[in-house]
């Protein structure tokens, strides 16, 4: 019995590890790249036909466990693994659990497109191949959910609550955090929403993280 997780630190990977991490699940480390064919042979298109990082095993009593999609295997390690006891990052109630869907469901579909263009044109990308403009425009369409972002942390701040869904780090946190770390390079953007800015580092400091962007392959 045991939990295996796919994938290296540098990708999305990177989500579910952080996740196991801030909980002390122990995991075993599969370190699977994606830049060396290794998603590709047939004894990994057997767990994920789809040919990708992450993927999390999780051998149990009742039968193995196959969990792909980053945010998927980060918010399953968090609910199965996790205790909803209102101190880990499991969700403690109905409304934590709401808001850990939602914001990781948000962050797919209205950040993670236009912050990856922005890591991969001003920084990822070796210079010669970088295309401002595109950043430029991602930066542009940025401005509106890191908006929605903004308010929804002030009104957690009316609230006395410092994160997302509670007074602590959860598991919503996590995974917006993940995306919104790509964002960084546009420093003159995260600028122009503060709260969101300070939220950010405080997530990115923690020492999960950390640990989780260190796992190579």
């Amino acid at each position: 019995m045991g939990l295996k997780i796919y994938g290296i630190g540098a990708s999305r990977a990177s989500r579910p590890f952080w996740a196991a991490l801030e909980l002390g699940v122990p995991f075993e480390h599969m370190a699977h790249s994606y830049k060396d064919g290794g998603t590709r042979t047939p004894e990994f298109l057997a767990i994920n036909p789809n040919g990708h990082i992450p993927v999390l095993v999780d051998e149990r009593p009742e039968g193995h466990v196959t969990v792909w999609e980053s945010m998927a295997c980060a918010l399953y390690i968090a609910r199965v693994h996790g205790q909803a006891d209102g101190q880990s990052i499991t969700p403690a109630t109905a409304r934590e659990e709401a808001d850990a869907l939602r914001w990781s469901f948000w962050t797919v579909t209205e950040l993670e497109a236009d912050a990856l263009t922005v890591l991969m044109h001003r920084l990822a990308m070796p210079e010669a191949q970088r295309k401002p403009e595109l950043a430029d425009k991602a930066e542009s369409r940025l401005k509106v959910p890191l908006a929605v972002l903004e308010k929804h942390l002030q009104d957690q701040k009316a609230r006395g609550e410092s994160y997302l869904a509670a007074n602590r780090f959860t598991v919503a946190d996590l995974c917006v955090a993940s995306v919104a770390a790509w964002v960084r390079p546009a420093d003159h953007l995260l600028s122009q929403f503060p709260l969101t800015h300070h939220w950010l580092h405080q997530c990115l400091g923690r020492p999960a993280q950390k640990q989780s962007r260190s796992l190579g392959g």
